[in-house]
Protein backbone atom coordinates (compact mmCIF):
# COMPACT_ATOMS: atom_id res chain seq x y z
CA UNK A 1 0.00 0.00 0.00
CA UNK A 2 1.35 3.19 -1.11
CA UNK A 3 2.09 5.54 1.78
CA UNK A 4 1.67 9.58 1.49
CA UNK A 5 4.49 11.82 2.57
CA UNK A 6 3.90 14.98 3.15
CA UNK A 7 3.25 16.35 -0.20
CA UNK A 8 -0.27 13.82 -0.41
CA UNK A 9 -2.02 16.28 -3.24
CA UNK A 10 -1.44 14.11 -6.47
CA UNK A 11 -4.66 12.85 -8.62
CA UNK A 12 -4.38 8.92 -7.28
CA UNK A 13 -5.24 10.03 -3.85
CA UNK A 14 -8.63 8.62 -3.00
CA UNK A 15 -10.72 10.05 -0.32
CA UNK A 16 -13.61 7.92 1.06
CA UNK A 17 -17.22 9.30 0.46
CA UNK A 18 -19.24 10.18 3.48
CA UNK A 19 -21.85 7.60 4.14
CA UNK A 20 -23.95 10.00 5.66
CA UNK A 21 -23.82 12.89 3.45
CA UNK A 22 -22.71 16.02 3.98
CA UNK A 23 -23.57 17.80 7.18
CA UNK A 24 -23.33 21.96 8.38
CA UNK A 25 -20.37 23.01 10.10
CA UNK A 26 -22.21 24.92 11.68
CA UNK A 27 -24.24 24.18 15.23
CA UNK A 28 -26.79 27.10 14.24
CA UNK A 29 -30.11 25.68 13.01
CA UNK A 30 -32.80 27.47 11.36
CA UNK A 31 -35.27 29.02 13.67
CA UNK A 32 -38.29 28.21 11.06
CA UNK A 33 -39.73 31.65 12.45
CA UNK A 34 -41.92 31.06 9.36
CA UNK A 35 -43.46 28.18 10.29
CA UNK A 36 -47.20 27.57 10.15
CA UNK A 37 -49.15 26.21 13.73
CA UNK A 38 -50.51 22.96 13.63
CA UNK A 39 -52.67 20.54 16.48
CA UNK A 40 -51.77 17.00 16.33
CA UNK A 41 -54.72 15.07 15.62
CA UNK A 42 -53.41 11.71 15.74
CA UNK A 43 -50.88 9.58 14.76
CA UNK A 44 -49.79 6.20 12.81
CA UNK A 45 -46.84 4.27 11.86
CA UNK A 46 -44.79 7.98 12.17
CA UNK A 47 -47.19 9.53 10.56
CA UNK A 48 -48.73 12.57 12.47
CA UNK A 49 -52.23 14.33 11.26
CA UNK A 50 -52.26 17.93 12.04
CA UNK A 51 -54.87 20.31 11.72
CA UNK A 52 -52.94 23.45 10.26
CA UNK A 53 -54.90 26.10 9.01
CA UNK A 54 -58.20 24.25 8.61
CA UNK A 55 -56.83 21.86 6.75
CA UNK A 56 -55.62 18.38 7.49
CA UNK A 57 -52.07 17.83 6.94
CA UNK A 58 -50.12 14.43 6.93
CA UNK A 59 -46.21 15.56 8.32
CA UNK A 60 -43.66 13.61 10.02
CA UNK A 61 -41.33 14.56 12.91
CA UNK A 62 -38.18 16.59 11.75
CA UNK A 63 -34.60 14.67 12.34
CA UNK A 64 -33.38 17.55 14.52
CA UNK A 65 -36.15 16.61 16.91
CA UNK A 66 -34.25 14.17 18.09
CA UNK A 67 -35.58 11.35 20.86
CA UNK A 68 -38.58 14.38 21.54
CA UNK A 69 -41.75 12.47 21.44
CA UNK A 70 -44.83 13.93 20.04
CA UNK A 71 -48.59 12.91 21.50
CA UNK A 72 -52.21 13.64 20.53
CA UNK A 73 -52.72 17.04 21.28
CA UNK A 74 -49.58 19.02 20.47
CA UNK A 75 -48.95 22.36 19.43
CA UNK A 76 -46.44 22.08 16.96
CA UNK A 77 -44.41 24.17 14.16
CA UNK A 78 -45.13 22.66 10.55
CA UNK A 79 -42.94 23.55 7.53
CA UNK A 80 -42.67 22.22 3.79
CA UNK A 81 -45.79 21.20 1.77
CA UNK A 82 -48.77 22.52 3.75
CA UNK A 83 -51.74 22.22 1.52
CA UNK A 84 -53.10 18.93 2.76
CA UNK A 85 -52.86 17.51 -0.58
CA UNK A 86 -53.58 13.80 -0.84
CA UNK A 87 -49.57 12.56 -1.15
CA UNK A 88 -48.06 15.87 0.40
CA UNK A 89 -45.62 15.22 3.22
CA UNK A 90 -44.72 18.00 5.65
CA UNK A 91 -42.47 18.03 9.08
CA UNK A 92 -42.48 19.18 12.17
CA UNK A 93 -39.59 21.08 13.16
CA UNK A 94 -40.81 22.13 17.11
CA UNK A 95 -42.67 21.16 19.71
CA UNK A 96 -44.41 23.59 21.61
CA UNK A 97 -44.23 24.13 24.89
CA UNK A 98 -47.17 21.96 26.73
CA UNK A 99 -49.97 23.46 29.29
CA UNK A 100 -50.63 19.94 30.72
CA UNK A 101 -49.80 16.24 30.27
CA UNK A 102 -51.53 13.42 30.68
CA UNK A 103 -48.88 10.52 31.87
CA UNK A 104 -49.24 6.80 33.00
CA UNK A 105 -46.90 3.73 33.30
CA UNK A 106 -47.88 0.43 32.57
CA UNK A 107 -47.44 -0.86 35.97
CA UNK A 108 -46.31 0.51 39.52
CA UNK A 109 -42.97 -1.18 38.60
CA UNK A 110 -42.52 0.36 35.38
CA UNK A 111 -39.95 3.21 35.32
CA UNK A 112 -40.82 4.17 32.19
CA UNK A 113 -43.83 6.95 31.53
CA UNK A 114 -45.91 7.20 28.51
CA UNK A 115 -47.76 10.26 27.64
CA UNK A 116 -50.74 9.73 26.74
CA UNK A 117 -52.69 13.38 25.96
CA UNK A 118 -50.72 16.96 25.99
CA UNK A 119 -52.21 20.10 26.16
CA UNK A 120 -55.67 19.10 27.24
CA UNK A 121 -57.56 20.96 29.65
CA UNK A 122 -60.02 17.89 31.22
CA UNK A 123 -59.91 14.42 32.17
CA UNK A 124 -63.36 12.58 31.09
CA UNK A 125 -62.89 9.31 33.40
CA UNK A 126 -65.67 7.20 31.71
CA UNK A 127 -66.44 4.40 33.57
CA UNK A 128 -70.02 1.70 33.67
CA UNK A 129 -71.58 0.89 36.42
CA UNK A 130 -72.54 -2.20 35.21
CA UNK A 131 -71.32 -4.62 32.47
CA UNK A 132 -68.37 -4.45 33.15
CA UNK A 133 -68.76 -3.41 36.91
CA UNK A 134 -67.11 -0.41 38.29
CA UNK A 135 -63.40 -0.14 39.07
CA UNK A 136 -62.90 2.42 41.81
CA UNK A 137 -59.42 1.69 41.39
CA UNK A 138 -58.91 2.41 38.62
CA UNK A 139 -60.84 5.72 38.84
CA UNK A 140 -58.83 6.94 41.76
CA UNK A 141 -55.40 6.12 39.92
CA UNK A 142 -57.18 8.01 36.90
CA UNK A 143 -57.96 10.97 39.68
CA UNK A 144 -54.41 10.96 40.74
CA UNK A 145 -52.81 10.97 37.05
CA UNK A 146 -55.25 14.19 36.37
CA UNK A 147 -54.25 15.99 39.23
CA UNK A 148 -50.46 15.31 38.90
CA UNK A 149 -50.78 16.35 35.27
CA UNK A 150 -52.48 19.65 35.46
CA UNK A 151 -56.34 18.44 34.29
CA UNK A 152 -59.54 19.18 35.98
CA UNK A 153 -61.05 15.69 36.24
CA UNK A 154 -64.76 14.69 35.30
CA UNK A 155 -66.50 11.46 35.97
CA UNK A 156 -68.99 10.19 33.16
CA UNK A 157 -70.61 7.28 34.51
CA UNK A 158 -72.55 5.11 31.87
CA UNK A 159 -75.09 2.21 31.35
CA UNK A 160 -76.94 3.89 34.06
CA UNK A 161 -79.75 1.84 33.07
CA UNK A 162 -78.46 -0.88 33.96
CA UNK A 163 -77.49 -0.27 37.60
CA UNK A 164 -77.71 2.97 39.96
CA UNK A 165 -75.21 6.00 40.29
CA UNK A 166 -76.04 6.95 43.86
CA UNK A 167 -73.43 4.98 45.22
CA UNK A 168 -70.35 5.96 43.61
CA UNK A 169 -71.15 9.57 42.96
CA UNK A 170 -71.70 9.39 46.80
CA UNK A 171 -68.17 8.08 47.51
CA UNK A 172 -66.42 10.74 45.16
CA UNK A 173 -68.49 13.44 46.16
CA UNK A 174 -66.27 14.62 48.96
CA UNK A 175 -63.67 15.02 46.22
CA UNK A 176 -65.60 17.31 44.60
CA UNK A 177 -65.49 16.15 41.55
CA UNK A 178 -67.99 17.05 39.02
CA UNK A 179 -69.93 13.82 37.81
CA UNK A 180 -72.40 12.98 34.99
CA UNK A 181 -74.65 9.94 34.13
CA UNK A 182 -76.25 8.58 30.73
CA UNK A 183 -77.62 5.45 29.89
CA UNK A 184 -77.61 3.30 26.54
CA UNK A 185 -81.19 4.99 25.47
CA UNK A 186 -80.32 8.32 26.30
CA UNK A 187 -76.81 7.94 24.47
CA UNK A 188 -78.84 6.30 20.92
CA UNK A 189 -81.60 9.89 20.82
CA UNK A 190 -79.01 12.22 21.78
CA UNK A 191 -80.30 13.17 25.10
CA UNK A 192 -77.73 12.04 27.31
CA UNK A 193 -74.61 13.60 24.98
CA UNK A 194 -76.25 16.60 25.34
CA UNK A 195 -76.03 16.43 29.11
CA UNK A 196 -72.05 15.36 28.82
CA UNK A 197 -71.91 18.35 26.36
CA UNK A 198 -72.70 20.96 28.45
CA UNK A 199 -69.83 20.24 30.59
CA UNK A 200 -67.40 20.04 27.51
CA UNK A 201 -68.13 22.87 25.86
CA UNK A 202 -65.05 25.26 25.13
CA UNK A 203 -62.55 22.60 26.50
CA UNK A 204 -60.21 19.83 24.98
CA UNK A 205 -61.60 16.97 27.41
CA UNK A 206 -59.40 13.58 27.36
CA UNK A 207 -61.36 10.33 27.33
CA UNK A 208 -60.37 7.72 29.10
CA UNK A 209 -61.79 4.75 30.60
CA UNK A 210 -61.10 0.49 30.37
CA UNK A 211 -62.43 -1.50 27.03
CA UNK A 212 -66.03 -1.87 27.73
CA UNK A 213 -67.38 0.87 29.22
CA UNK A 214 -68.95 2.42 26.26
CA UNK A 215 -66.20 5.38 26.04
CA UNK A 216 -66.10 5.18 22.10
CA UNK A 217 -70.16 4.55 21.92
CA UNK A 218 -69.90 8.03 23.91
CA UNK A 219 -67.70 10.16 21.53
CA UNK A 220 -69.93 8.89 18.87
CA UNK A 221 -72.85 10.23 20.56
CA UNK A 222 -70.88 13.78 20.88
CA UNK A 223 -69.30 13.54 17.60
CA UNK A 224 -72.07 12.42 15.31
CA UNK A 225 -70.62 12.58 11.84
CA UNK A 226 -67.39 10.38 13.45
CA UNK A 227 -68.47 7.41 13.98
CA UNK A 228 -65.43 4.94 15.70
CA UNK A 229 -66.01 1.09 15.65
CA UNK A 230 -66.79 -0.36 18.79
CA UNK A 231 -67.20 -3.68 20.51
CA UNK A 232 -68.99 -5.70 23.04
CA UNK A 233 -67.85 -7.00 26.75
CA UNK A 234 -66.87 -10.70 26.71
CA UNK A 235 -69.49 -12.79 28.52
CA UNK A 236 -66.83 -15.31 29.88
CA UNK A 237 -64.39 -12.60 31.60
CA UNK A 238 -66.58 -9.85 31.81
CA UNK A 239 -63.32 -7.28 29.79
CA UNK A 240 -64.27 -5.08 26.72
CA UNK A 241 -62.36 -5.82 23.66
CA UNK A 242 -60.09 -3.32 22.30
CA UNK A 243 -61.85 -1.48 19.60
CA UNK A 244 -60.04 2.01 19.27
CA UNK A 245 -56.21 1.44 18.92
CA UNK A 246 -54.64 5.20 18.20
CA UNK A 247 -56.09 8.77 19.68
CA UNK A 248 -58.03 10.75 17.82
CA UNK A 249 -59.22 14.59 18.46
CA UNK A 250 -62.43 15.08 17.23
CA UNK A 251 -64.21 18.53 17.29
CA UNK A 252 -67.41 19.22 18.87
CA UNK A 253 -69.80 20.14 17.01
CA UNK A 254 -69.82 24.03 16.20
CA UNK A 255 -66.38 24.18 17.18
CA UNK A 256 -67.62 24.49 21.09
CA UNK A 257 -64.23 22.35 21.61
CA UNK A 258 -62.43 19.19 21.71
CA UNK A 259 -62.91 15.56 22.81
CA UNK A 260 -59.72 13.48 22.29
CA UNK A 261 -61.05 9.33 22.31
CA UNK A 262 -58.09 7.61 23.56
CA UNK A 263 -57.71 3.55 23.68
CA UNK A 264 -59.36 1.18 26.82
CA UNK A 265 -56.63 1.06 29.14
CA UNK A 266 -56.20 -2.21 31.47
CA UNK A 267 -54.00 -1.04 34.37
CA UNK A 268 -52.75 2.80 35.04
CA UNK A 269 -49.31 2.82 36.66
CA UNK A 270 -48.36 5.27 38.98
CA UNK A 271 -44.98 5.41 38.98
CA UNK A 272 -43.77 8.33 37.81
CA UNK A 273 -46.22 10.22 40.00
CA UNK A 274 -44.46 11.60 43.32
CA UNK A 275 -47.26 11.93 46.15
CA UNK A 276 -46.15 14.81 47.73
CA UNK A 277 -47.99 16.72 44.44
CA UNK A 278 -51.01 15.08 45.10
CA UNK A 279 -51.80 17.31 48.04
CA UNK A 280 -52.19 20.33 45.66
CA UNK A 281 -55.37 19.05 44.46
CA UNK A 282 -56.65 19.48 47.64
CA UNK A 283 -56.53 23.34 48.12
CA UNK A 284 -58.26 22.89 52.01
CA UNK A 285 -55.85 20.39 53.37
CA UNK A 286 -52.70 21.43 51.74
CA UNK A 287 -51.68 24.34 54.43
CA UNK A 288 -52.08 22.10 57.15
CA UNK A 289 -49.26 20.07 55.70
CA UNK A 290 -46.78 23.19 57.12
CA UNK A 291 -46.29 21.26 60.30
CA UNK A 292 -46.26 17.35 59.02
CA UNK A 293 -42.71 16.10 59.48
CA UNK A 294 -39.72 16.04 56.45
CA UNK A 295 -41.14 13.63 53.88
CA UNK A 296 -44.31 12.61 54.92
CA UNK A 297 -46.79 10.31 53.54
CA UNK A 298 -50.08 12.19 55.14
CA UNK A 299 -50.85 8.57 56.34
CA UNK A 300 -49.07 8.29 59.69
CA UNK A 301 -49.25 9.25 63.45
CA UNK A 302 -46.87 12.25 62.68
CA UNK A 303 -49.09 13.64 60.01
CA UNK A 304 -50.16 17.29 61.16
CA UNK A 305 -53.63 16.50 59.17
CA UNK A 306 -55.08 15.07 61.81
CA UNK A 307 -54.70 17.97 63.93
CA UNK A 308 -55.59 20.32 61.16
CA UNK A 309 -59.31 18.14 60.04
CA UNK A 310 -59.48 18.20 64.16
CA UNK A 311 -59.44 21.72 64.16
CA UNK A 312 -62.29 22.04 61.64
CA UNK A 313 -60.65 23.14 58.79
CA UNK A 314 -61.70 21.01 56.65
CA UNK A 315 -64.12 17.83 56.16
CA UNK A 316 -62.98 14.41 57.29
CA UNK A 317 -64.46 12.88 54.22
CA UNK A 318 -61.10 14.81 52.32
CA UNK A 319 -59.03 13.75 54.56
CA UNK A 320 -60.08 9.78 53.94
CA UNK A 321 -60.53 10.51 50.23
CA UNK A 322 -56.85 11.79 49.83
CA UNK A 323 -55.18 9.23 51.78
CA UNK A 324 -57.23 6.62 49.60
CA UNK A 325 -55.85 8.33 46.55
CA UNK A 326 -52.15 8.30 47.82
CA UNK A 327 -52.82 4.48 48.67
CA UNK A 328 -53.82 3.68 45.32
CA UNK A 329 -49.92 3.58 44.37
CA UNK A 330 -49.38 0.70 46.81
CA UNK A 331 -52.55 -1.37 45.57
CA UNK A 332 -53.55 -2.82 42.24
CA UNK A 333 -56.40 -1.48 40.16
CA UNK A 334 -58.04 -4.87 40.61
CA UNK A 335 -57.49 -5.21 44.13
Amino acid sequence: MRRYGKNPDEDDVRVRPDRRGSRPRSRNRPKHEDAAEGFVLTIDRGRITCLVQERTVTAMKARELGRKGIVVGDRVAVVGDVSGDPGTLARIVRVEERTSVLRRTADDDDPYERVVVANADQLAIVTALADPPPRPRLVDRCLVAAYDGGLDPLLVLTKSDLAPADELLESYAPLGVRAVACNRDELATGEGAAHVLDLLTDRVTAFVGHSGVGKTTLVNALVPERQRATGEVNVVTGRGRHTTTSALALPLPDDKGWVIDTPGVRSFGLAHVDPSRVIHAFPDLEPGTADCPRNCSHDEPDCALDAWVAGGHADPARLASLRRLLATRERREGD
